[in-house]
């Protein structure tokens, strides 16, 4: 179902369609392919919105930390946001202090999306498409991008990622939905547990860029390759904790690249039942825990969002990969297509 959402400064019109099957319930808006409410249930059978987001257009434009939001043209950071390919060099958008994050000022976050909803078999969903031009935000080549969002019988949520490209560049799409399952404005996700399947991470500076060297898991905080709650080390002293204020780090997948999707990731809400798992044929996990929330948005069910009051897991390839020759490339060039996906399983 399709319903008017809000008007940009500019007119331009943004609209919200509903999506429902399998027991899991969403919607979505043309404005940055944001998810802005999912829902699904409790052991109960309690539906709750367990995505943090707006509801009006308003709070999304004036300044929304990506929340539901596909990330583009380049997710995560690029070291003062430069980059050399083939010999040539390259300037992309400064927003995050000295580096560039999220693909820069107005990355696919901003961009209203030509959105199709369409039913095949017993799933439905909705293709997006957006043409990025060469030069936008610094990023050589006029990159086209489809994401097609799917509703699967089981109630799956799948993102399938293809993009095209005219000239050689970069590029690292992914989604940015804050989770709690608990609900929506219910408070801290330190008592939710996770795992994730890797052994190592990449450490990063105080700028949050890697390093470049890979390090394992085990003795540190950044262990969750068996099912721990997020809050049981979030206070260590850890140097990386420090610069991050919490996770804010991407985690070497043990899988690597796949050509299907393979799990690499649950969350699970004790007190609701409600879990989470997921599946992607990335090679990396940003985990965040929310740490830069603080108090100043209020959501969708009217409740304040405070920090480490939601998560993200974000599938990947690793930040800075264009300054990081040991990192997968995120390289595309004219005649190959960029593909990626990720599955999200829902249970109570």
């Amino acid at each position: 179902m399709k319903s008017l959402f809000g008007t940009l400064a500019d007119g331009t019109t943004v609209h919200s369609w509903s999506l429902a099957n399998g027991g899991t319930r969403m919607k979505v808006l043309s404005y940055g392919g944001i998810v802005q409410s999912l829902e699904v249930p409790d052991r109960r059978g309690r539906y709750a919105n367990i995505s943090l987001g707006f509801d009006n257009i308003e709070d999304y434009v004036a300044g929304s930390p990506y929340f539901g939001a596909l990330i583009g043209r380049y997710g995560n950071r690029i070291d003062k946001g430069r980059f050399t390919l083939d010999g040539d060099a390259h300037q992309v958008d400064v927003n995050d202090g000295v580096n560039s994050l999220h693909g820069g000022a107005k990355g696919f976050d901003q961009h209203v999306w030509d959105v199709e909803p369409f039913a095949k078999g017993s799933d439905v969903g909705l293709h997006l498409h957006h043409t990025s031009v060469d030069g936008e935000m610094g990023y050589p080549g006029t990159l086209k991008v489809k994401v097609t969002y799917t509703l699967t019988k089981h109630g799956d949520w799948r993102i399938d990622y293809t993009a095209t490209t005219d000239k050689a560049t970069v590029v690292n799409l992914t989604s940015h939905v804050y989770w709690n399952l608990a609900g929506e404005g219910s408070g801290t996700i330190e008592n939710q547990e996770l795992k994730i399947a890797a052994s190592r991470y990449t450490p990063v500076d105080a700028g949050l860029i890697p390093t470049g060297e890979p390090a394992p898991v085990a003795d540190t905080p950044f262990d969750f390759s068996r099912t721990k709650r997020i809050g049981e080390d979030l206070r260590e002293a850890h140097q990386q904790l420090l610069y991050a204020k919490g996770f804010d780090h991407n985690w070497v997948l043990d899988k690597g690249i796949s050509p299907r999707p393979e799990w690499i990731a649950t969350l699970k809400d004790p007190s609701s039942g409600r879990t989470l798992r997921m599946a992607t044929t990335e090679p990396g996990l940003q985990f965040y825990s929310g740490n830069f929330l603080d108090g100043t948005l209020v959501g969708s069910g009217g409740n304040v969002y405070r920090q480490g009051d939601a998560l993200c897991l974000e599938t990947q390839h690793f930040p800075d990969s264009p300054n990081k020759p040991s990192f997968p490339s995120t390289v595309l060039r004219p005649g190959q297509t960029y593909r990626s996906t990720t599955v999200h399983s829902f249970t109570c």
